[in-house]
């Protein structure tokens, strides 16, 4: 094809969108069940145990996508929903988890084109030296552009302490976006509940984005437990009766103890429970089964430095 060619040819107009009639019926659960974002809810409720409050609260989000596509149908503009969130609560309660499915969630609604989950901390975004800021935060939301940015620790881009520090500029960066960009992009910034709120006071541009304020709570023990179980079976492990008996002892201590991260710290205790079995069955020198190899025992358990009176480390 010719230069002239290509200069002659003409797009074809943009259909207009079909506006249903004033007595059309929809109906929603169908169009929940045709987006396939049960699957969503069922996926995490495999992989998150508990989280009630949280799982409620994003079905509602759905739910008032559902009810807005509808809406559009009808041609009832009343706006993008704003869709920017603020995740709050304790390392390892699950928070980066309930992002990926969100990101999910907000693809098959139609609400971002990709549904991917791009998630940074400050050194992704802040620069060392002049000039050096806006490039990175921009180069992040051409990445997560289409679909969701997950800032973990947001707190930390504001330092009003440091005059020299380019937080701010990659705050500005990100609060133009959230504004102009929000049909392209959701941007969720997560951390401690307290710092987050002293965040919130002395950047009112984040908190004015931000429409859905998510607080996710610390694990209680028999959740904890059933964290580590599904950790277990994931890789062919189990506990035995007595390995059971103790790393339910072992969850109760840990939890009185300093730096306990919910299921990241249960995660690291089996990981080290792990470690023990192995080694104590290469020096076993005899010959194993396969139970051998898929139990951890209550010495596998007790082994740890947490039962140590008084118990300083984990």
């Amino acid at each position: 094809m010719s230069d002239t060619d290509t200069a002659n040819d003409t797009e074809e107009p943009a259909e207009a969108p079909q506006v249903l009639p004033d007595d059309a019926e929809i109906n929603l659960q169908e169009i929940y069940e045709q987006s396939r974002v049960q699957e969503v809810f069922e996926d995490l409720d495999r992989t998150l145990v508990g989280l009630k409050p949280v799982k409620t609260r994003i079905r509602e989000i759905a739910a008032l996508l559902v009810v807005d596509r509808v809406r559009r149908d009808f041609n009832l503009e009343s706006g993008a929903p704003t869709l920017h969130m603020s995740f709050t609560g304790n390392p390892g309660t699950g928070k980066t988890t309930v992002a990926e499915r969100m990101a999910e969630i907000l693809h098959r609604l139609g609400y971002v084109r990709e549904g991917h989950l791009v998630s940074v901390t400050r050194d992704d975004l802040v620069g060392q030296y002049i000039g050096h800021t806006a490039p990175k935060t921009k180069e992040v939301i051409k990445k997560a552009m289409g679909g969701v940015l997950f800032i973990d620790e947001a707190y930390y881009l504001y330092r009003p302490e440091n005059e020299r520090d380019y937080g701010q500029e990659a705050i500005e960066i990100l609060l133009q976006v959230m504004e102009n960009r929000r049909d392209d992009l959701v941007v969720i910034l997560a951390g401690y509940g307290d710092r987050m709120q002293k965040f919130f006071t002395s950047n009112p541009g984040f908190r004015s984005r931000i429409a859905h304020h998510i607080d996710f709570p610390d694990y209680e023990p028999e959740e904890l437990l059933a964290i580590g179980d599904i950790m277990l079976a994931e890789q062919s492990y189990h506990l035995s009766e007595e390995a059971r008996t103790a790393f339910s002892e072992y969850v109760e201590r840990r939890m009185q103890q300093p730096h306990f991260s919910n299921a990241r710290s249960i995660r690291n205790a089996l990981d080290r429970a792990r470690l023990r079995q192995a080694n104590r069955l290469f020096q076993s020198g005899g010959t194993i089964t396969k139970r051998d190899l898929v139990t951890l025992t209550a010495d596998d358990i007790r082994a740890s430095r947490v039962f140590d009176e008084p118990a300083d480390s984990p």
